[in-house]
């Protein structure tokens, strides 16, 4: 291990998980599961590897409304379908990412893709609440749709792998979804023995999750599928070193210090605009979707 290394706080098992609608299986590592200092990052729902059957009525969840924040979906295996009151839509199949700043508020809804929900499969997703700073909290809703063959990709040395830089910067390379507060989202696509560093301020708080196969963090720690390895705030370098080929999802972010009050699917700043948000909401100001 370097000197300057970012220490591993915890290797975390995946929390037991709930259903989300009828149609996502999800594991919360935070905030319910684990109490992690993670802000920019507010949650991390986990939909782990698993089967659904074959059906004509898509599962999925029906329309909800969200304020204050923003919602990452990043598919791996399976599809879902994503329309919200803002007009946009669309799909999110493996390899896709879905960037959607509610902000000031906006109404959506997700079910599995019509033609996987009819002949089923594997299903993987991770669903992340990104928080907003109390300036942009209230600014106009956005849609981000990346597909897979968009985003920015870093080739490791030595047949290790590639780097997907989501949003963020690797090497030089840029990610492709825009942000209000610096972060770094990655996806590590690490083959069999490859080994990929990274580097982030000690003050980021830093997370990956193992979407498949095993790895070796900074040479000591192992971490294998849906674990979740969380980093302490000292030291700035990370080396991964796959066991197995393995896919590893990168998450590293500057914290916004600021208040926050939760309700539901609102992320605000004080106890005063929860309720603005759900005065709004019951007004019909969140706009109208079927």
């Amino acid at each position: 291990m370097e000197a300057n290394s970012k220490g591993v706080a915890g290797v975390l098992n995946a929390p037991a998980p709930h259903m989300v609608g009828d149609g996502f299986r999800v594991h919360n590592f935070f905030p319910s599961g684990y109490k992690l200092k993670m802000s920019p990052f507010f949650l991390l729902d986990y939909n782990a590897k698993i089967a659904f059957s074959a059906r004509n009525e898509p599962r999925g969840v029906g329309v909800h409304p969200h304020r204050g924040f923003e919602t990452v979906t990043i598919a791996y295996h399976g599809a879902v379908a994503h329309h919200d009151s803002a007009g946009n839509s669309g799909v999110i199949y493996p390899g896709d990412v879905q960037w959607m700043s509610a902000a000031g508020g906006i109404l959506h809804k997700e079910y599995h893709e019509a033609a996987y929900s009819k002949k089923g499969g594997d299903f993987q997703m991770v669903q992340l609440w990104v928080n907003l700073p109390a300036k942009d909290k209230m600014s106009k809703p956005k849609y981000q749709g990346i597909q897979h063959q968009d985003i920015a990709k870093y080739q490791l040395p030595a047949a290790a792998g590639e780097i997907e830089v989501i949003a963020g910067e690797y090497k030089g390379v840029k990610g492709s979804a825009s942000t209000f507060s610096p972060m770094h989202v990655f996806n590590a696509r690490l083959n069999k023995d490859g080994k990929a560093k990274f580097d982030f301020p000690a003050s980021y708080n830093t997370g990956f999750v193992v979407i498949e196969g095993s790895i070796k963090v900074n040479n000591a720690e192992t971490a294998h599928a849906d674990q979740f390895v969380h980093f302490k705030n000292e030291g700035t370098s990370i080396e991964v070193e796959a066991l197995e080929n393995s896919v590893v999802l990168i998450l590293s972010g500057e914290p916004i210090n600021e208040p926050i009050a939760q309700y539901g699917p609102f992320l605000m700043n004080t106890a005063e605009e929860i309720q603005q948000a759900i005065s709004d909401y019951n007004q019909g100001k969140f706009g109208y979707l079927e």
